[in-house]
C-alpha cells in the first residue's frame, strides 16, 4: 500500500512540476513582450536567492521605537505619513549593493543565464508600509521587484517557497526558526564606525567552526580543553567536519565564482571568500581545509588566528558581511567597522568569552 502511495506522491510530484516550468514559461514570455530596460527577476529554482528584512536593509531605528512605545496603528499611520522620505541605507545595504554589482558582470558574460543572485525584501510589516520601502529602493535604484509582507506573521513559509539560500534579518527569533528548518540565516548588525568597502567585488568572510561547519569541534574545546580539541583533530584529521548553517550558502557563491573562472576571468572574480577561524593552523588547520577539499569547495583566502582578535584582520579585508558564531567576536568585529552576521547555532551560544552563561547567572 505504502509503494502505489510513494508511485501516487511522485507522479502527482512531477505533474506539479511540469505545471510550475509551464507557468514561469508563460511569465517569462508575458515579460519579454513587454518593453522594459529593467532586467527580469530570475526564477527561484536557478537564482542564490537572499532575503532581507526591512530592518536590516534599512535604519528603521526611529521607525521601530515608535511601534514598541506606541504600537501598531500609530507605526503605520507614520509610515504613510513619511512615505515620500527615503529611509537611509541600514546593515545589509552594501551587502546587496555589492550582489547587484556581481549580477551587472553575471549578465555581461552569460546574457540569457538565471543563475543570479536575486533579493527578495521578506517583511513581517503590513502592507500600507509598503509605498514607503518601494519609494526608498527606487530611490537608491536598487533592483529589489520581490517582496513579502506578512503582517506579522512567521516567513519562514515564505523563504521555503522562495528556496532561499540567506536570510538575513534583526530578529533573532526568526533566524532562529530559520536556521532550525534548514535554512542558512544570521542576525545583522551595524558597525560602530563606517569604514569603506569595495563598490567592485563582494567580500564575504566566514568563521569556521559552528558556522561552515558543525559544532562538534567546539563542543571538545567548551568541554574538554584545547590539548584534548588538538589531540581530537589530528586523530580525525582525515574525516570530513558535518556541515554548518552556512555551508549552503558558500556553495552558492562558489557556483557563481565558476562562472567567472570558466570565461578566464578569475583573477578579476567579482566575488572573493575569506575564512577567518580562531583555530590554530598546525595544530587544527588541516582537518579545515581537507573538509572544504572533500565538499569540492574553495575559499579565496584563509586567515588562522590561533586565538588572536578577529577585528584588526577584518579591517584589511574590509567584508560586505562577517558571519560568526560567537557574539563576542561579532562585538570586536563590529567596534573596528565590520558589518558583522551573527549565527545563532551550536554550543557556542551557551558561553560568553569562554565562559558558561548559566555559570556566570549563579555567580551574581
Amino acid at each position: 500500500m505504502s509503494e502505489i502511495k510513494s508511485k501516487e506522491a511522485a507522479a502527482a510530484d512531477k505533474k506539479e512540476a511540469a505545471t510550475e516550468e509551464t507557468d514561469w514559461a508563460a511569465a517569462k514570455a508575458h515579460f519579454e513582450n513587454l518593453k522594459s530596460t529593467k532586467p527580469r527577476p530570475p526564477k527561484p529554482i536557478n537564482a542564490v536567492t537572499i532575503a532581507v528584512s526591512s530592518r536590516t536593509l534599512f535604519d528603521m531605528v526611529a521607525e521601530r521605537k515608535i511601534f514598541e512605545e506606541e504600537g501598531v496603528e500609530k507605526y503605520v499611520q507614520h509610515q504613510q505619513d513619511h512615505e515620500s522620505e527615503p529611509l537611509k541605507p541600514g546593515p545589509a545595504f552594501p551587502f546587496v549593493k555589492a550582489l547587484m554589482t556581481v549580477n551587472e558582470r553575471l549578465r555581461k558574460l552569460y546574457p540569457d543565464s538565471e543563475e543570479l543572485f536575486d533579493i527578495v525584501l521578506m517583511t513581517n510589516n503590513h502592507a500600507q508600509v509598503g509605498v514607503r520601502l518601494m519609494n526608498s529602493i527606487n530611490h537608491y535604484d536598487m533592483a529589489i521587484e520581490r517582496f513579502c509582507m506578512t503582517g506579522g506573521q512567521s516567513p519562514i513559509g515564505y523563504l521555503k517557497a522562495y528556496l532561499t539560500n540567506l536570510y538575513l534579518s534583526k530578529d533573532s527569533k526568526k533566524v532562529q526558526e530559520a536556521i532550525e528548518e534548514g535554512i542558512a540565516a544570521a542576525i545583522m548588525f551595524k558597525p560602530d564606525v563606517e569604514t569603506q568597502l569595495s563598490e567592485t567585488q563582494l567580500r564575504v568572510a566566514f568563521d569556521g567552526d559552528a558556522v561552515l561547519f558543525s559544532d562538534e569541534s567546539e563542543i571538545i574545546v567548551k568541554q574538554h580543553g584545547l590539548d584534548t580539541f588538538f589531540e581530537h583533530e589530528k586523530q580525525h584529521e582525515n574525516k570530513p567536519l558535518a556541515q554548518g548553517p552556512l555551508k549552503c550558502f558558500l556553495e552558492a557563491l562558489g557556483k557563481l565564482q565558476k562562472k567567472f573562472y570558466a570565461k578566464n576571468e578569475r583573477l578579476n572574480c567579482p566575488i572573493r571568500t575569506f575564512l577567518v577561524t580562531a583555530r590554530s593552523a598546525a595544530s587544527s588547520g588541516a582537518r579545515v581545509l581537507k573538509t572544504l577539499r572533500s565538499w569540492g569547495l574553495e575559499i579565496d583566502e584563509a586567515l588562522f588566528l590561533a586565538g588572536a582578535p578577529k577585528g584588526p584582520l577584518l579591517l584589511k579585508i574590509r567584508p560586505h558581511i562577517f558571519f560568526d558564531d560567537q557574539m563576542f567576536h561579532i562585538e570586536g568585529a563590529k567596534e573596528m567597522g565590520t558589518i558583522a552576521a551573527h549565527v545563532p547555532y551550536g554550543i557556542g551560544q551557551k558561553y560568553n568569552k569562554g565562559k558558561l552563561i548559566e555559570a556566570e547567572k549563579q555567580q551574581k
